[in-house]
């Protein structure tokens, strides 16, 4: 090891040792996982392999049906979730990938999605409820807020547009029903040898 990487590493190790501020050491990384692994168990619900129809319908009326997919699973110890979803096509086309994360950051007591979908990406206040949660994305004046209620194998999630001053306008509708377990996206670490 040359001695300018022997510095460089020596100095990256002082820096993770010192204290945060003046009389404040950095907080135990296992107390933050176990905050993190506590909280999203209540999450727990949502893994598996899911598969059903999600219909859209435009602000001009037009409506689009497809084959929705979903798999979830738990990562790093079960401190974050990973979500992957798919919609096909009639003809089995892929017409819709997304790719999402949900955490638990214990400091704000706060869960985030972060969303990746259509080229768009952002990270957006996730809700839990007993049976499901809501999630909102502004967008300008009007907020997208999609509520999910996941009970006994079910999984029902609505999406609505909401404008200030109107009625939410329903724009999505998914029905999904949960065909297995998955072991993604744990399996298939790559080993030290």
């Amino acid at each position: 090891m040359s001695i300018l990487r022997t510095t460089t590493l020596s100095a990256a190790l002082l820096v993770c040792q010192l204290p945060v501020a003046r009389g404040q050491t950095r907080p135990d990384p296992a107390k933050i996982i176990w905050a993190q692994q506590e909280s999203m168990a209540r999450l727990a619900f949502m893994d598996g392999i899911w598969r059903g129809i999600a219909r859209t319908s435009s602000p001009n009326g037009e409506k689009h049906e497809i084959t929705q997919t979903e798999r979830i699973g738990p990562f790093l110890g079960g401190s974050v979730k990973v979500i992957e979803g798919r919609g096909y096509d009639a003809s089995g086309r892929l017409v819709f990938n997304s790719f999402g994360t949900i955490s638990f950051n214990p400091t704000t007591q706060a869960f985030t999605i972060r969303s990746h979908a259509m080229g768009n990406v952002g990270d957006f206040a996730l809700v839990p409820a007993d049976d499901g949660f809501t999630w909102e994305i502004p967008a300008g004046p009007v907020v997208i807020r999609y509520t999910a209620k996941i009970k006994g194998g079910l999984w029902q999630e609505t999406g609505d547009r909401i404008a200030p001053g109107k009625e939410p306008s329903r724009f999505f509708e998914m029905t999904l029903h949960r065909i297995g377990d998955t072991d993604w996206p744990s399996s298939g670490a790559i080993e030290q040898k």
